[in-house]
């Protein structure tokens, strides 16, 4: 626990950083280094991975296949990781799943370098990283707000943690499509699994603030007390949704990356290294924008706008053909979903009840990763018997009808908020 000197210099430092104010808190700013390191290295590779399969099997549904096996347990597990985030120790826990992981990614370059990697081991090793993010990702949201000291910096602690994700997006991909060519997918798994020490370390370094745990019950009775609760909380519930629609629809065509930098655009893996790259830019600038925002205030509308402005540009992109068309359409995309899923995760912490924290955060990584998991497959195998711009143009468009109806629902999910709030004495954040 940090002291109370610990705190007041906590607060102090972070008023004076502007977009970067809740680096001023010891634990997050330890938490940024280390997990900033290890997801260059999961983005590297996410590039090396996907590059190798394409490459030694020619089938876009088996890239839709491997995103599937990847995201699959979130769809399972995450209901029962958020309600074991809301009792246990979300530190231990976190220093344990990373472990994990890193061993994972070991495995990983020891098949692939071994010159016999058969389909069924990848997407068994992609299983087994699917069912650690399930847990991890509700295990860490839940666990920003036990590393910053003043409640009104957590939409800043948010936005940055997605602003280093999209950093990182923006960095892996474009260093991963170097190495994948020069040094090999065997060797960049490797590099990922040494990277996982950094976030080890910074983890167990960190002195998180104190929780209360929720009441003991039943976990199934607990996970479904979240779910009523959400349920009941029109916000919440809608941005959940909305949030289900990138991951189903608005994201799907990144899985097909390797064959746009392939086969329509005749390129290598460097080609792909910087189509995701330039998600990863419009993605970052997103990030730092909601990063300097000090509240939330009229982000509602920005949500809907911005999910709309994604789906125009997925759209467009079925429709391209040019390398430098296609960066600007990513990068715009990644900037309308970013500022959409990010926007709504700021949103959501900012609202819900803290004795529910885990249990919600978990029900937002079956939003997004769950639906992903059948929205990958499914655009895998329209695009194989389709093509790729037609299967990129049905899911664009059908991402953009629901941005449409998310907007419809404005005006009656601000009052809504606003008269919880206004109980909450908390009123005009809205």
């Amino acid at each position: 626990m940090t002291s109370s000197g610990d705190k007041a210099s906590d607060r102090g430092g972070a008023a004076g950083r502007g977009v970067f104010r809740a680096l001023g808190s010891r634990n997050f700013r330890l938490f940024f280094v280390g997990q900033g390191i290890s997801l260059v290295g999961t983005f590297l590779q996410q590039v090396a991975l996907g590059w190798f399969l394409y490459r030694v099997t020619d089938s876009k549904t088996l890239l839709g296949a491997l995103a599937f096996f990847s995201q699959i347990p979130s769809l399972v597990f995450a209901p029962l990781a958020g309600a074991l985030a809301d009792r246990w120790d979300r530190k231990r826990a976190l220093i344990a799943i990373q472990a994990l992981a890193g061993i994972q990614a070991l495995a990983l370059a020891i098949v692939v370098g071994s010159g016999n990697a058969p389909v069924w081991s990848l997407l068994f090793l992609a299983t087994v990283l699917g069912v650690l993010n399930a847990f991890e990702i509700p295990f860490r949201q839940a666990f920003v707000s036990q590393m910053i000291d003043d409640k009104a910096m957590l939409p800043n602690a948010i936005a940055l943690n997605s602003a280093l994700f999209n950093a990182a997006r923006l960095v892996g991909p474009s260093i991963g499509g170097v190495l994948v060519a020069t040094i090999g997918e065997d060797r960049c798994f490797y590099l990922n699994a040494a990277s996982y020490v950094a976030v080890v370390l910074a983890l167990v370094a960190i002195r998180p603030n104190p929780t209360q745990p929720s009441a003991h019950h039943r976990l199934g009775r607990e996970i479904m007390d979240g779910i009523r609760y959400v349920r009941s909380h029109e916000p919440i519930r809608d941005l959940l949704l909305l949030v289900s629609a990138v991951g189903m629809f608005g994201l799907a065509y990144t899985v097909l990356l390797p064959v746009m930098a392939r086969d329509m655009l005749q390129g290598d893996a460097r080609t792909l290294g910087f189509l995701m790259g330039s998600g990863g830019v419009g993605a970052l600038t997103a990030a730092l924008y909601l990063a300097s925002r000090r509240s939330v205030k009229g982000l509602l509308s920005r949500i809907a706008v911005m999910g709309g402005l994604a789906g125009v540009a997925v759209v467009g992109l079925s429709l391209a053909r040019h390398q430098a068309a296609c960066m600007l359409l990513i990068a715009v995309g990644g900037f309308g979903f970013v500022s959409a899923a990010s926007g709504a995760n700021a949103l959501i912490q900012t609202l819900v009840d803290n004795r529910y924290r885990g249990r919600v955060m978990s029900l937002y990584t079956l939003a997004f990763l769950g639906t992903s998991t059948f929205g990958s497959l499914a655009i895998g195998w329209v695009s194989d018997r389709r093509g790729f711009p037609e299967a990129v143009f049905l899911f664009g468009g059908a991402f953009l009808a629901c941005a449409a109806v998310f907007a419809s629902r404005v005006p009656a999910l601000r009052a809504d908020m606003r008269d919880r709030l206004a109980r909450a004495s908390d009123p005009g954040t809205i």
